[in-house]
This record gives C-alpha cells, structure tokens and sequence, in this order.
C-alpha cells in the first residue's frame, strides 16, 4: 500500500521533487524487484515505470541496460519482477522506445523477449510474448526487423498449455491482421483455422480474443477472398457465441428485476460528451450497434464480427445463418431465443434485400417478443426492431408501424431499466426513419414521453431527452400545436428549473431544447426569454471563469466549456426557429460581445458554436451583428486555416450569411477570403460538405462582389462545379449559381477551358428559377458565339447525352438558338417546326414529318422574344407554315409502329424504342412515306420537350 501511495505522490508531484529523493527511490525500486512476495515486486514494477512515464526515458536512460542485464539472471523472482517492469514500461513508454535515441536498446530487446517464448515457466512465456505484442502495432523498425524470428516462435506457441500464453498468441494475430496481413497470407489457412478453434475455446477470455481476429480482418481489402471457403463453419460458431454466457448472466443478475423505482448509482452512468453544432450536412456516426458496445464480451464481439461479415458476403451468409436462428426462436429456452433475435438483429444492415421474403413474419414475432416476461427479451426485440425500421416504415402503416408505436411506447414505461433504454433508443431510431410519418400518433407519443419524465432514473432521463429531441427533429413543425405545448414544455421546464447553473445534466436538455425550440419556432416565445436568458449567463460566466483561470491558475480551475457550447447551441436552436422573433431578446442582451470573445477561444468546438450561432443571428437579426461586423471578419478569416473540420466548415457557413446580409458592403472584405476558400475547395481528401460550403460561400461571393473575385475564377472553377453538382436545390445553392454566372459574366475567358463542368453543374439542378435559367442561357450563348458554330456543334456533340437532356430542360427558350440547331452541312436542312406540346397518352402522339407544318401567328416571334426566341434564328420558310394534324396511334408490331396523320392521311411508321423515348432527346432511323411515289429516309430526329413548345428539328435526305 505504502509503494502505490508513492507511486501516486511521484506522478503528481515528480517534478518538485529533490535529485537525491528521486535517485534513492529508482534505486530501491530496482532492489524490490527480487522480492519473494509478488505484490512488492509488482508494485516495484509500476513505481519504475512511473518514473520512466513522468520524467521521461533521457531522464533515466540507465534503466533498460539494467533490466536487459538482469534478464541473465538465474533468479525466478529477478526475472518475474524484471519482465512486470518491462511489461509495463513497453504498454507506457513504447514510444519513447522506438525514438531514434534508443533504436539500438529496442534492438537489444526484441531478440530477448522472443528468446524467452520458449522459456520453461509458462509465467515468463506469457509476460515475453506481452511486451513484444506491444510492438506490433506501429510495426517499429527494430520489430519487423525480428518478423520472421518473431513468427516462427509465435506458432511453436499455439498450443501452449498456458491459457493466458494461448491468448496472447491470440492478440498477436490480431495485431498483425490489422497492420501487416500481407505477412500471414502464406501461412492464413492454418491460422483461420486455429481462430476457428480458439473462437470455441471453453475459457471466454481466450474465445474473446480470438474472436477480435474475425473483426480485424474484415477491414482487409482480401477478407473476401480468404473468408469464403470457411463461411460454413465460421457462421455458425459466430452464432453460438451469441447466447448469454453463465457468467454473462451472473454480470446481468441486476438486469433481471423490475427496477425501474431503483434510483442509479453514479458508476451505472458512463460519461457523457456534447457534440458541437455543426452546418455540415451528413450523417453521423450511428448509435445502432450500441448494443454490442460497451461491456466488451464474446457474445458482443460475436454479434459485431457478424455484422460486418453480413455487410461484405451479404445473402451468402444466410444458408449458413437461417436454419439454426428458426431452430433457437422455437426453442424453449429464452438464452437461444433472445441469441436468435441478437443474431438477426446483427445481419439486418447487410442482409437487408434478402431478408425482406422474411420480414413479415419476423417482425410479427419480434413485436409480439416486446411483451415476452423475459427483459433481456424485451430489450433485444428492441434494438432489433430499430435496426429493421426503415423497411417498417415502407410498410402498410397499420400492418406494423402503428402496433410497433404502440408496443414500444409501452417498453418506455417498462418497469425495467435497461428496457426503458432499448426501448429509448429504439424509438429515437424510429423518429429518425418515420419522420413525419409519426404525426398521426404524436398525442400518444407526448403523453408517454411526458410521463416517462416523471418517472425515469437518472441515466436513462439523459436518453429520454434525446428521444424528445430526435422526435422534434423528425416532426419537425408538426410539433407547434397548443395541445402539445402545454403537454410537452410545462414537464421539460420543471426539469429545467431543478437543475444548478453547474449542473452537467444540463447538458442533455440544454440539447433537447434545442431541437424543440427549433421545431416549434414561434410557438417557443413564450418560454424563450427565460432559456434565453439563462444560456447567456451561462456563456458569460464560463468567460469569466476561464479569464479568472487564465491570470491566476493556482486559484482558479479551468471550468467546464461545455456550458458554453451546449448554451450557444440552444441558442441556435432558438435563432432557426424563432426568427426575427428574437429581436427583442438581442436588443436586451450582450450576446454578440460574447460571441466575439468566445469566436477567439482556443477550445476548437467552442468557435464552432460560435460560429453556427452567428451565421443563424446574420439571418435573422443582421442589425445586432453589423456594428461589430468588422471585428468578426478577421476572427472568420482566420479559422478558415484551423485544421479542425468543423470549425472551418462553420466559419465558411458564417462568411456565406453576411455576404447575404452585406451586399456591396462586403467588397472590402472579399480579400480576405477569397484566396483560403480556393485553397480550401481544391484541398483533396476534403470532406464533401466542407466543399460544399466552400463552393456556396465563393459564389455568394461572386453574387455581392463579382469583380472582385472574377481573377480568381480559373483557380476553382472546376472545383466549385464538381462540388454542388450533387447538392439538391435550395436558396443556397440559388445564391451561389446567381453569384458564379455574375463573375463568369466578367470573366468569360475564366470558365472557357472548363465550359463541360460548368454544364453538368448547371445539369444538377431540378427546376431553376426562370431568371436564373436566363442567365444560364446568356452564358451558353456567349460560349457559343466565342467558340464559333463549328466548334460549339463539336463541344455539344461530345457532351454525354443525359447532360444534353437537363441543359436542353433548362436552357428551354434557346433551343433553337444554341441547344440543337442542326447544320446546313451535314445534311440538307429541311426546315425548323414548333407545335405545342403535350403529354403523350396511349393512343395519340404529336409527331411532324417534312410534309408538315406548323403556321406561326404573326404576333408570335415578337410576344415570345423575352424568353430568348431570336427572330433571325429561325429559317424564312418556318413563319408560314400549314397547321399539323393529330397523328393517332393506329396498330402496333414487333419491328415497327404505324401511325396516320388524320387530316391528311398520310402514313408514318417508327420503331418501338422510340415511341417509347419520343419525349427524351435520341436520334434514331425511320422512314416516312408522303405518298406512294416519293419517300424521303429521315437521317435524324433531335427532341426537346419543354413546357411551352415541343420543338422537332428534321436533318433528311432524298432518296
């Protein structure tokens, strides 16, 4: 006792302590290590390896020669205590190990540890093969360097009679699959099935660690290809090891009562940490394999390893999975039953398209296993249900949704802890994959929320909050509904109120409000003020303490920052829903001089907070934020070089909303960004929506202050088109296509060698506004004119043919201006026809052959100009042209279609494919007869469908 207490005392006050004190404690240290009694020598150990730790291995460079020197000993004490300390100094120091400085002592001992592989006590064996596992990870020079020597040895150990040596020959095929697989594929066969039989070991703690084996290796690009031959035995061994062990069952003999009136201790509840509000779009990291988490045991790793096998063999699994999961979820046995549903819970993400012929039933039984008299059965039937919710949702709502509702909001007010939080879970999963889909059931879904705060501990209230979040999330202004309200806010509020300023259990709710205050919007006002209020004395306090700890450290602590993050997130969340709202609030406050201060914190998710809230108050109450705008510019430009993602990621949001704001005004400002956003949307490996904000945030630039951008537009064009080709239409993504024509509109030269990207991005949208549509029209026509008429038929013919469709949609009025003017020389041009179009039905088409026409009103080239319709564009003959007749469908065969025209007779036939594809642009062959002497082969059709017009264009050939 009296070592560990100096042990504790070193490690915190190591460096105030006398050279003559720490010289006498080394050198007693190394003197205990011979001791008879294996506590003093194990405490000797860790006081040498704390004072490695503390003070570093230059500190004490004599201690590894010591140790190495004592490895010689005859001495089984000398050399248990010799290998405890290096045991633990390779687990706390191996990186100061493998330092240049002291290669050659790593060296010395790589080549002694496997020496003593074959060492007669089996406690030396497992302590040798420990230290040089330790290795193996940042697969240092001096081990691979002893690879060969290394293996040899390791397989002379696989059948140890030492359990724990055999788990550790174990950990070190695990170790080396993660980073050097290529090493054992000569030799995997005969290790697969080693771990085969190891993973059915009776000692759990070997079964555990060769089990880890089958997860390692399933991030090998070669798992495929050496997995399949063994997928027979292997699944089935991974399916066994699902079922509750005896000792399992021991652990969870508390899991096992009605508990729920049992209030938590405070080791029943993990840590906890806030996620920063971020203007990325994407997922996150899913909570779905909780379940198989924490509590690390073989029956979790099982299910784990089976997951990811089922999301790379997908079906092949299941001929190995099916026939024993029927057999467990028939048998009496609850432990096989409840493995059974863990099992299919397991494959469900990669076997999801062939699970479904079973899914009717299973969900069935797994609905009905929510009521089962078991808990650990209700719990499961839980998490596997929320891992099929997406194919529940697709489904007739009252076939499973309503009664999974049902069922699951009666699992919240279980009388079981740990089904109160499966079932949490399980439904937060739900809200997120029914969305509003949950409508109809929102007063029953209130009522047991609502209830369940009253009644839950106090882990599972942090996961009820999130269940009430996500739901606001989901149904989003469905929730803004008085009824509701006074249901849901008088019962988050009573919470609200009982807890301290410094409280951490703020945290959940301070996030759950957010949600809700977002989802409600204005219905939030009345209980706005108060939050309000109380996030920004929050926010304020965290400066002054963190301003106290700064000047004065040895009396005041570093507070908790969280605080302020979770309170600037809140105050988002208030911000996106109320509004303009919240005008009165700011006008009363000194939020923005706190936002300004907390934008130069040093704690990364601090500014990222601070800068979503800013970018949410640029929108909404501008005139608060604009006095001090200036001071913010300079903060925003800065962190557009912080290497934390999201930090970056919401300054560009920021900067993207002011120049909303701003207009003209920001010209000053371009400077200062322009450049690091062209650095940032050209940094590969970027994450996708840091691109894209980048991309939107240049062109709301290009939108207030194209002039001084437009030099810059070679430098990312490309970049800026491949990055929002994908993005789906909004406001924001309006702004900056707006912006990037006003700078290509400057800059014509500067988009010119990257004319087909600038195309596809215009591609990508789904239905532009007109006037943007003629902005995208003026630009093609400037390409067009710049290139010339040979070059432009050149450019437009090499264009994949779904990108030609979406510019001919959205170019709509200068088809026959630029899209597909055909030309004079490639065949004789017979004339340019116009009719109105129209929805082809199953009985009648609008089609044109060149005997007929279309008679343009006199009025029509002038009433259509202003949508882009040029007058000299159109041939002489085309503005007095016959009115076409109705062409009916008449009969159809195998190779052709017949179609009459019905005022003048005559006969057409065309192919079925393109009957088919009339309303899509295509060329095709097909003929017309006009009468039975003269036939013409028509070379080409070119469509373009738009609103107003069909417009056919007709490139023939006499016969």
């Amino acid at each position: 006792m009296s070592g560990l207490i100096l042990k504790n005392h070193l490690a915190s006050t190591y460096s105030k302590q006398p050279p003559d004190v720490i010289a006498c404690v080394k050198e007693e240290a190394l003197r205990s290590m011979n001791d008879p009694h294996p506590l003093i020598r194990s405490t000797a150990g860790t006081l040498i390896t704390t004072l490695v730790s503390v003070g570093g291995l230059q500190s004490w460079p004599q201690v590894i020669p010591q140790l190495i020197q004592s490895l010689t000993t005859h001495d089984p004490y000398l050399l248990q205590g010799t290998f405890d300390a290096l045991k633990k100094i390779c687990e706390d120091s191996k990186d100061d190990l493998e330092d240049d400085s002291f290669v050659n002592v790593l060296d010395e001992l790589i080549p002694k540890f496997i020496q003593f592989f074959s060492h007669p006590h089996p406690k030396i064996r497992s302590l040798a093969l420990h230290c040089a596992n330790q290795f193996i990870s940042n697969q240092s020079r001096a081990f691979m360097n002893h690879i060969d020597e290394f293996l040899r040895a390791l397989f002379a150990l696989a059948d140890d009679s030492s359990k724990e040596v055999v788990k550790l020959v174990c950990s070190a095929f695990v170790f080396l699959v993660e980073v050097r697989v290529d090493i054992l594929l000569p030799h995997m066969p005969n290790i697969i099935e080693y771990i085969l039989l190891r993973t059915q070991d009776a000692d759990e703690a070997t079964a555990l660690e060769a089990c880890e084996f089958w997860l390692s290796l399933s991030d090998a690009p070669l798992c495929f290809q050496v997995l399949s031959g063994y997928l027979d035995r292997l699944i089935p061994v991974l399916v066994r090891g699902m079922k509750y062990s005896e000792s399992d069952l021991a652990l969870l003999s508390n899991d096992l009562d009605n508990d729920s009136h049992v209030p938590d201790k405070d080791s029943d509840i993990k840590p906890r940490f806030h996620k920063p509000r971020n203007r990325m779009q994407g997922d996150d990291d899913d909570d779905d394999d909780d379940e198989y988490v924490s509590n690390w045991t073989l029956r979790k790793c099982s299910a784990a390893a089976l997951d990811v096998l089922a999301n790379i063999f997908h079906s092949e699994i299941l001929q190995y999975l099916l026939p024993t999961t029927k057999e467990y979820l028939l048998s009496q046995d609850w432990c096989y039953r409840e493995s059974a549903i863990l099992v299919l819970g397991a494959i469900a993400e990669g076997c999801m398209n062939d699970m479904v012929p079973y899914l009717p039933d299973l969900c069935t039984i797994f609905i009905k296993a929510l009521a089962d008299p078991k808990p650990l059965i209700r719990s499961i039937a839980c998490w596997t249900l929320s891992r099929y919710a997406n194919w529940i949702v697709g489904q007739p709502h009252d076939q499973y949704l309503r009664p999974l509702v049902g069922e699951l909001l009666n699992r919240i007010l279980d009388t079981n802890k740990r089904v109160q939080e499966s079932a949490c879970s399980a439904f937060a999963t739900l809200e997120e994959e029914a969305g509003t889909d949950l409508c109809p059931y929102l007063d029953h879904i209130l009522q047991t929320l609502v209830t369940a705060l009253g009644q839950y501990q106090h882990k599972n209230l942090i996961i009820l909050y999130d269940a009430i979040g996500t739901l606001a999330d989901s149904v989003g202004h469905n929730l803004y509904k008085k009824d509701y309200e006074d249901l849901l806010m008088p019962a988050l509020f009573t919470k609200w109120n009982n807890l301290r300023d410094d409280d951490k259990d703020l945290f959940p709710l301070l996030e759950c409000l957010s949600s809700v205050a977002t989802a409600l919007g204005i219905g939030f006002l009345p209980y706005c003020a108060p939050v309000f209020n109380r996030c920004v004395t929050l926010v304020e306090k965290t400066i002054q303490q963190s301003m106290a700890n700064a000047q004065q450290p040895e009396l005041y602590e570093q507070p908790d920052k969280d605080f302020m993050v979770v309170s600037l997130d809140l105050l988002s969340g208030i911000a996106e829903g109320l509004g303009n709202h919240i005008e009165p609030l700011m006008a009363n406050s000194n939020l923005v001089t706190l936002l300004h201060q907390c934008a130069q914190d040093q704690q990364p998710d601090v500014r990222q907070s601070t800068f979503a809230l800013l970018g949410d108050l640029t929108k909404v109450c501008f005139a608060h934020i604009k006095p001090q705008v200036a001071a913010f510019m300079s903060v925003l430009a800065q962190n557009l070089s912080s290497p934390n993602i999201s930090v970056c990621n919401n300054a560009i949001w920021a900067i993207g909303e002011i120049c909303m704001q701003m207009g003209e005004e920001m010209q000053p400002y371009a400077s200062l960004f322009i450049q690091p956003l062209v650095e940032i949307i050209n940094r590969q490996n970027a994450p996708k929506t840091l691109h894209e904000n980048a991309a939107i945030t240049i062109g709301r630039l290009g939108y207030v202050c194209p002039r001084e951008i437009s030099s810059f537009l070679p430098l990312f064009i490309r970049a800026w088109c491949l990055s929002l080709r994908n993005i789906r239409d909004n406001e924001e993504k309006d702004s900056a296509f707006r912006g990037i024509c006003n700078v290509i509109t400057l800059n014509p030269q500067g988009v010119m060698n990257e004319f087909l990207f600038f195309c596809d991005a215009v591609a990508s949208w789904n239905n532009p506004k007109d006037d943007l549509k003629q902005k995208f029209y003026s630009i093609l026509v400037a390409f067009k004119t710049e290139v010339g008429e040979e070059a432009w038929n050149k450019f437009w013919t090499q264009c994949p043919p779904m990108l030609r469709n979406r510019l001919n949609s959205h170019c709509r009025y200068c088809c026959a201006a630029v899209v597909a003017t055909p030309h004079a020389s490639s065949a004789h041009y017979q004339r340019i026809c116009l009719l109105p179009s129209v929805r082809p039905s199953a009985r009648s088409l609008y089609c044109l052959s060149s005997s007929l026409y279309l008679r343009l009103p006199s009025h029509f080239l002038s009433t259509r100009r202003p949508f882009g319709m040029q007058p000299s564009l159109l041939p002489p003959e085309s503005r007095d042209l016959p009115t076409p007749g109705l062409i009916e469908y008449v009969t159809e065969k195998p190779t052709r279609i017949h179609l009459t025209h019905t005022r003048t007779g005559t006969h057409t036939h065309i192919r079925p494919f393109f009957a088919r594809l009339l309303f899509r642009r295509f060329f095709c062959y097909c003929h017309t007869s006009h009468t039975p002497a003269h036939t013409q082969t028509i070379s080409s059709f070119s469509l373009l469908i738009v609103p107003q017009f069909l417009v056919v264009f007709l490139c023939t050939r006499k016969n």
